[in-house]
């Protein structure tokens, strides 16, 4: 009886071994990271994960750090994750102390600093952080700034202005991606400046100058790219001629619908929308976004475009022709008699086409019935700021981008109430013990008995 406790014992003890061995052996071909944190607060964000993926080469990334203290091992720790997810993605050293001459020749100032190399194209970092990195990346995609020309001066918002009808808030998003915005004043340029990656017409107010509409017109019979915001108007501002360049017509009225009352919109003129058409700008986008003045837009086909509606309103709208005061009960409905259109309508497009330039790449151009949901002011609602951004990634033949998410980093703040402290306390001064002292009195009768 003895000598089968004995046998069992080594037996035990050899297949402890054995799995041991066989642990260490596995471990050293085999690598797996689990990140069980809330909000996966030690793994890379979705959107950084997604640039990841789009980057189809090796990324070389170069510190200038000195040996001295423990400023490698944080940014070795740091890129880990991304190595991880990249294992591409190269990291060396280099000593800023051993050539002094030549840092100073190559701009290295901050101790640290990291360059980012790709495809021939470099960023540079002097900060450590999760979307300052993620960021750079995507401008290493990019390859180069894109230069993204506002028309001004006939009342469209400012890309850098703070009011609400206005777009920093969007335009600031993608100036840490790449995208440079600059004002166009056509009293100041007689044409668009050669180099421009693409034209925004936001929502102007007033006429523009007949030479304002014809540079315009030419830029985009030139195979230049432009994004095209329209609110609900009577006139055309002078910009039939674009219009008939594109094939987009406006509708008159402001579209309105009918069920925006069932999710809680007081203000039918303010359309959500929550199912696309299918399009490359929306592949795979799911978030609703609204719509607070809307313009209902039609096709005219000239122009040789490809035209793919991108925003749609549901069955129960229309193009309402007379004035709406929320300030007043309203009884607006749908009248066929005096000619308003009744819904499903389109209120924006992609144009997509072979470009006349020599280069003969893909010209675009998308035009939207309203510029609101881009504003300061409504922004944040919704997908509003991720449908912006698509737009844009589009429209600058940067698809590798369009499907990026932008959630941003993960939460880094540890959050836990007096409740849960009292368990863990609890936990680890009472039941930790208690157990211990109940498995040690356990071994303790198993040997008495043998």
């Amino acid at each position: 009886m003895k000598l089968s406790r004995r046998l069992d014992g080594w037996l035990f003890a050899l297949l402890l071994l054995a799995g041991a061995g066989a642990l260490g052996f596995l471990g050293t071909r085999y690598a797996h990271v689990s990140d069980w944190t809330a909000n996966g607060r030690l793994s890379l964000s979705p959107q950084s994960r997604a640039v990841l993926a789009q980057l189809d080469g090796p990324v070389d990334v170069v510190s200038y750090a000195s040996p001295q203290g423990d400023l490698r091992a944080q940014v070795a720790g740091f890129l880990q994750r991304y190595r991880q997810a990249k294992p591409d993605l190269a990291l060396r050293f280099v000593d800023p102390q051993q050539d002094p001459a030549k840092m100073r020749e190559m701009g290295i100032a901050v101790d640290g600093e990291l360059i980012l190399h790709y495809r021939g194209h470099e960023q540079r970092l002097t900060e450590l952080s999760e979307s300052d990195v993620t960021n750079a990346l995507e401008r290493l995609i990019r390859g180069n700034d894109r230069i993204v020309a506002f028309v001004t001066g006939d009342g469209e918002r400012l890309p850098s202005g703070q009011g609400g009808a206005d777009m920093a808030a969007l335009m600031d998003q993608l100036a840490q991606s790449g995208l440079r915005s600059v004002p166009l004043s056509f009293a100041q340029a007689a044409a668009v400046p050669q180099g421009t990656d693409l034209v925004v017409l936001a929502s102007p107010t007033s006429d523009l100058p007949a030479g304002a509409a014809q540079a315009l017109v030419g830029y985009v019979q030139d195979g230049g790219n432009l994004l095209w915001l329209r609110d609900p108007a009577n006139d055309d501002l002078g910009l039939k001629p674009l219009a008939d360049a594109l094939g987009v017509q406006v509708l008159p009225g402001v579209l309105v619908d009918g069920s925006g009352a069932a999710l809680g919109l007081d203000d039918p003129r303010l359309l959500a929308v929550a199912q696309y058409p299918a399009n490359p700008v929306t592949l795979g986008f799911q978030l609703a976004t609204r719509f607070p003045q809307v313009a209902a837009l039609a096709r005219t086909g000239a122009g040789g475009w490809t035209a793919t509606p991108l925003l749609r309103s549901s069955a129960q709208s229309w193009t309402e022709f007379h004035p709406i005061d929320n300030a007043h009960p309203s009884a607006i409905r749908y009248d066929a008699a005096a000619g308003e259109f009744k819904g499903p309508l389109d209120f924006g497009f992609t144009l997509a086409r072979l470009s006349p330039s020599p280069d003969k790449r893909e010209q675009r151009a998308v035009v939207v019935g309203d510029g609101d949901f881009l504003s300061n002011a409504y922004l944040g609602q919704g997908g509003n700021r991720a449908l912006g951004e698509r737009i844009f990634n589009w429209l600058l033949g940067d698809d590798a981008l369009v499907n990026v998410p932008h959630e941003g980093v993960p939460d880094r703040v540890l959050r836990i109430g007096q409740g849960e402290l009292n368990a863990a306390g609890l936990g680890f001064m009472v039941l930790l013990p208690l157990l211990l002292l109940i498995a040690g009195g356990l071994i303790a009768w198993r040997r008495r008995r043998a």
